[in-house]
């Protein structure tokens, strides 16, 4: 635990001892990331990852309490000291997080190469029958994938037709239903009808006997003459 300065001569010593450790270790890093091909998981640079964040933080608490130094009535020379510490503390902190985000995207792309890789020599083992029992798990699996593909266009097609059989009864029940109905109205069919053809002789009757009478009336009218 870093202890804490009782003057401003003290803070800001303490602050120059911060930075310069920070600047050794920042060239350190500079070389870590600079290498074309990192390691996935390389435990110097971790480490020095992690002492560089604890540097930072222990800066930034001395950069805090010169502040609050200045704020309690430091001279400007004083104030513009600190902006000078704090500037390197911006800085410094900056640079870090660009190079450990740059550091970490060459580990990312070096572990997809190595995984592209291992899959290409995996292919290429198959194809070449080295594999012969992952081959043959594949062929399997593969086949069971046919299988399961032809089971599903079977259960497909019972389907539609099951559909087209439940469309079909419901086609029937609706004539069957217009059957009935015709069935229950044709006694009330048959009987207007022969009501109308009743009407029809009752008016074929009376014409008839209209035309009787006309004709009798004329027969007398021609004797009386």
């Amino acid at each position: 635990m870093m202890d804490v300065p009782s003057s401003w001569d003290a803070l800001r010593k303490q602050a120059r001892k911060l930075e310069a450790q920070l600047d050794e270790q920042m060239n350190s890093y500079r070389k870590a990331v600079s290498t074309k091909v990192p390691a996935k998981n390389d435990t110097s640079e971790n480490n020095l990852e992690s002492g560089i964040d604890r540097l930072l933080k222990q800066l930034q608490q001395v950069n805090s309490q010169m502040q609050a130094w200045v704020s309690s009535g430091g001279t400007e020379m004083v104030s513009h000291t600190l902006t000078r510490h704090q500037e390197i503390l911006q800085d410094l902190t900056q640079e870090f997080y660009r190079l450990r985000s740059s550091l970490r995207a060459k580990k990312e792309h070096a572990s997809l190469l190595e995984d592209f890789r291992e899959f290409d020599r995996t292919r290429l083992d198959l194809e070449e029958g080295v594999g012969s029992g992952e081959q043959a798990l594949l062929k399997e699996h593969a086949s069971i994938s046919r299988n399961t593909g032809q089971v599903d266009t079977v259960i497909s097609q019972a389907q539609a037709t099951l559909g087209a059989l439940v469309i079909q009864r419901s086609t029937f029940g609706g004539i069957n239903s217009k059957l009935s109905n015709v069935s229950s109205r044709l006694p009330t069919v048959n009987s207007i009808l022969s009501a109308i053809k009743r009407k029809k002789s009752m008016d074929t009757i009376i014409l008839s006997l209209v035309a009787s009478v006309c004709t009798f009336l004329i027969f007398i009218y021609w004797l009386s003459k």
